[in-house]
């Protein structure tokens, strides 16, 4: 197990491109996902093809990097062979970890390939210790990836309760929907978060500029938003829009306020906490992004590791100029 006093730095990499600037910034390891709704993330020009998979957990393993497996989302009835052919792949090239959600797909992966490790991702929404230890003891799950809602001192709870490692989000968007067990967006596309990876599908997203040059945000036949034309647009997702209701003239965030996770000024607390793994979210996110966050990161787990105290520069301008945030976290609730 990774020394708990200086945790992995998990990154994100939506594309080849940005898992080689991931490892160059100094990611201890990346995750990623194949262009298939096998991932959560299952977006156009985005994720990876299997002929890139292979070169790219090269590029990281030359640089002492790990290779993590976005396989996280639930077959629907009838078609399994996807996510089959996604764990034989994965078990093939030798990835460092497989992240699976779906308790079918961690069956199938932990009899077929007993030496395939497995993380379980946030998406299978386990937080108590029972639900931790049943994945553990029927799947062989060496990582859990924890909901963003539980507060430090439930995190260190669960450390001492769980026979795993415990991998956190410190970086990226929060959501208030049951980690990823989202359907709104499904209702109103068609298209299932859990099951396809697709939230917002862009085919379904539309903007309409007026005279005055303020934008309407729909989402199929929704108005989900308005942003006046000195406001930057904000997710193109039910739970972030501004609705307007009879009680209130301005339109208010009736789900949650698009806001980021930054647990930057947490990090000892989380690591004193028994935390294995630093997750930053953002598949999705451009290279200049990666490269920025993932740097910060690793220089403030560095500093913090060797007992210095960590310089963090403030991450906003890289959140859309969005309110930051962190959550449930708040280390005054853990002493």
């Amino acid at each position: 197990m990774t020394d708990a006093r200086r945790p992995e730095l998990v990154c994100p990499a939506g594309t080849p491109a940005a898992l080689r600037t991931a490892v160059d910034a100094g990611a201890d390891a990346v995750y990623c996902g194949l262009q298939n709704a096998t991932n959560a993330r299952n977006f156009p020009g985005l994720n990876f093809t299997p002929a890139e998979l292979e070169p790219s957990l090269a590029y990281a393993r030359a640089r002492n990097a790990k290779l993590l497996l976005a396989v996280n989302t639930f077959p629907p009835a009838g078609r399994f062979e996807m996510w089959r052919t996604a764990i034989d792949l994965a078990a093939d090239l030798g990835v460092d970890a497989v992240i699976v959600a779906d308790m079918g797909v961690a069956d199938y992966a932990a009899r077929t390939h007993p030496e395939l490790r497995l993380h379980l991702s946030v998406q299978a929404g386990a937080s108590s210790p029972e639900a931790i230890r049943f994945y553990c003891e029927a799947f062989g799950i060496k990582r859990v990836v924890l909901p963003r809602m539980l507060t430090v001192a439930e995190i260190a709870g669960l450390h001492s309760e769980i026979p795993c490692e415990i991998e956190a989000f410190v970086f990226g968007n929060i959501g208030m929907m049951a980690e990823g067990r989202c359907s709104l967006t499904s209702y109103v596309t068609g298209s299932s978060t859990n099951m396809d990876g697709i939230c917002s599908p862009a085919a379904c997203v539309h903007y309409e500029e007026d005279a005055e040059h303020n934008l309407t945000t729909r989402l199929g036949d929704y108005v989900i938003d308005r942003f006046a034309r000195d406001e930057n647009a904000g997710y193109t997702t039910i739970c972030k829009g501004r609705y307007l209701c009879a009680a209130q003239s301005d339109g208010y965030y009736a789900f949650e306020e698009p806001v980021s996770l930054n647990l930057s000024a947490l990090l000892p607390d989380l690591m004193r906490a028994g935390v294995t793994a630093l997750k930053i979210e953002g598949r999705q996110r451009s290279r200049a992004y990666v490269k920025s966050v993932v740097s910060a990161f690793r220089a403030a787990v560095d500093d913090i590791a060797a007992g210095r105290e960590a310089a963090f520069k403030s991450l906003l301008a890289l959140t859309e100029g969005r309110r930051e945030t962190e959550g449930a976290f708040p280390s005054k609730r853990w002493r």
